[in-house]
């Protein structure tokens, strides 16, 4: 039996059921009994003003996770947030403390913060303190850019929200929880990786756990604004349109619209269901596109709430084999990239990440980036704004999940809400992708096309589209995947040259396209160690990999439906499939930068290619 001390002063006392049923569900990541509000999703949450709570948090690893199941006496609370006054003499010893507690660094993966836990997958607490003075008449938000995987967070000992899903952000109220004064959060993260979650067992990637993305306090009025969507009209010249949602307000509530730069001015009321449309004319402006990515500043007001975006308009749409940007033909010059950090490697979070990874693929000549396979921060999603990169989104709906568990939908179903609802605004979003390399099986078609469905109920003014796997007959490649049918762009996943044949098979490869719609060759490549060389037939060189290039390219180019390509990939990152000591070292190598920034022979190739592609056609 324990008591257990939280910081100097302050007791804690923990219990919970003493069955050992329950300490493998807590293990599992079931679901745990709290009284508490669902996290809710701000749009450009990232455009409030805030009070960040980066920097430095007390950690503590807990493998048994003994913060939610321990016990003391016969005092039945649950986890280690409950906090008492220490009683003079008390005897029990403290078991825990965070106010000596080792740190860890928010934004951050604990994987490659310290070394001990690079492998570690289990639950983490942290604990903040924070000073902090209220409003009255205001809703307060804990703000969480990113925690993987499964979360739950307490304030001043108060459960304030749990969460499920480690690449989208979400909002706790913490309203009736904080206090004026000396403030603490506290969170358990929980990496542990299971079958019916969504990534499920297995990935090609790290597993970073933690408070991966930013965490900040966001202050808002009793009514405010917490959803929007302002675009670019597709059938109507010079036409913003779209709508606005106010929690709390009733019917008839104004909104306005401003676009100061336009000199456009627009007004609308909230119906009973709290959304106010919007539809207004624009004289004179800019259309966003990779060559002028002119973004506009935009002013939201209802009551005293008010959110100034910047946002860029323009049209994605298809047209026979055809994507259409601002009505004419494009060809999506492309490279495709995990959120790895360059150099420091682990979880990408920074705007400094986002403009190097960026700024490369700039370099290599692309107007498009695929970011697999995951949503990727908000800082990588502005820079793509500010810099002029069209963008493929992704949910982690990846390989075999459990796509007959109705549990399992859920989950992924609401991972692509918060994607979209977040992050509806950007220009540089051209499509979501509902999942990658997927079985064919009747239960995936249902699964993934109601998702689409549900995409498209969303946002209907983007493209669906997903990384399809192709069957082969001979020497021709088939793309026929029934999924194909609920697709506006078809994604298709090859690796001839390396997990098939030689480079030059790719010489007498044909294609063959079940629909008429564009495609985009979302993978192609292979692994290449930066610095080691030899001739062009010798496997992990990197002459060999830009041989695989020298022949895909040529091949590409006589499929008739394609319309962009994204090669896997930009940057090596790290996975724990890839052990192959000296040359791999958990790394996938596919980069055709090393993750030192190193460019590869293949960046060379591919980049003469975007720019022979690019000077005949200066989309």
């Amino acid at each position: 039996m324990s008591s257990f001390l939280i910081r100097p002063g302050l007791r804690h006392f923990v219990s919970a059921t003493t069955a050992v049923a329950c300490l493998l569900m807590a293990l599992t990541s079931a679901s745990i009994a709290f009284a508490s509000s669902e996290p809710i999703v701000l749009t450009g949450a990232d455009r409030r003003t805030s009070i960040s709570l980066d920097g430095e948090w007390a950690s503590i690893v807990d493998p048994y996770f003994s913060g939610l199941f321990s016990f003391h006496h016969e005092e039945k609370k649950n986890g280690w947030f409950i906090n008492y006054k220490a009683k003079a003499g008390d005897p029990f010893p403290t078991e825990y403390d965070f106010g000596t507690a080792p740190k860890l660094k928010v934004p951050g993966d604990w994987n490659t913060q310290r070394e001990s836990l690079m492998y570690y997958e289990g639950p983490v607490w942290y604990e903040k303190d924070f000073t902090y003075e209220p409003k009255q008449n205001s809703h307060i938000f804990l703000h969480i850019g990113a925690a993987n995987y499964h979360s739950w967070f307490w304030v001043n000992g108060q459960k304030v929200c749990e969460h499920e899903g480690g690449f989208t952000s979400f909002n706790c109220e913490i309203t009736q929880a904080v206090h004026s004064g000396p403030n603490f959060v506290v969170a358990a993260v929980d990496n542990t990786r299971s079958e019916d979650n969504v990534p499920t067992l297995q990935t090609d990637w790290w597993n970073y756990g933690g408070l991966t993305r930013d965490v900040s306090l966001i202050e808002v009025p009793e009514s405010f604004i917490d959803q929007y969507d302002v675009h670019l009209s597709r059938t109507e010249d010079e036409v913003i349109e779209g709508w606005v949602h106010v929690t709390g307000a009733t019917a008839g509530t104004k909104v306005q619209v401003q676009i100061p730069d336009l000199n456009a001015n627009s007004s609308a009321e909230v119906g009973v269901d709290g959304r106010a449309a919007l539809h207004f004319n624009v004289k004179g402006l800019e259309r966003w596109s990779p060559e002028n990515p002119k973004l506009y500043k935009v002013v939201i007001r209802s009551g005293r709430d008010s959110v100034d975006e910047l946002i860029g308009f323009r049209t994605i749409e298809v047209r026979g084999i055809e994507i259409l940007l601002n009505g004419k033909p494009i060809f999506l010059r492309g490279i495709t990239a995990h959120a790895e950090a360059p150099y420091r490697t682990g979880r990408a979070f920074s705007d400094k990440d986002a403009e190097i990874l960026i700024g490369w693929a700039k370099e290599l000549g692309c107007n498009f980036m695929r970011l697999a396979h995951y949503p990727h921060p908000e800082t990588m999603l502005r820079a793509a704004d500010r810099m002029g990169v069209l963008v493929w989104s992704e949910i982690p709906v990846y390989w075999a999940l459990q796509f007959d568990n109705p549990k399992v939908f859920a989950k992924a179903e609401q991972q692509l809400t918060e994607e979209i609802n977040t992050s509806r605004n950007h220009a540089a979003i051209a499509l979501w992708s509902m999942a990658n390399e997927t079985p064919n099986t009747a239960a995936r078609t249902e699964f993934i096309g109601k998702l689409a469905s549900h995409a498209r109920e969303l946002d209907s003014t983007r493209l669906i589209t997903a990384a399809l796997l192709v069957r082969a007959k001979g020497s021709t490649k088939i793309v026929d995947d029934p999924l194909g049918k609920v697709l506006d762009v078809l994604g298709t996943n090859e690796y001839i040259g390396w997990y098939e044949g030689r480079p030059e098979n790719a010489d007498t490869t044909q294609w063959q396209i079940g629909y008429e719609k564009p495609l985009i060759m979302s993978e192609f490549g292979g692994d290449a160690k930066a610095g080691l060389h030899g001739n062009e037939n010798q496997r992990w060189t990197e002459e060999y990999q830009a041989n695989i290039y020298r022949h895909q390219l040529p091949m590409l180019r006589k499929i008739a439906q394609l319309r962009g390509m994204s090669p896997w990939l930009l940057m090596d990152f790290r996975s724990p499939n890839r052990p192959l000591a000296g040359i791999q070292d958990e790394f996938n190598r596919k980069g055709l930068i090393s993750d030192q920034g190193e460019k590869k022979k293949a960046f060379y190739v591919l980049q003469k290619e975007y720019q022979e592609r690019n000077a005949g056609n200066p989309n």
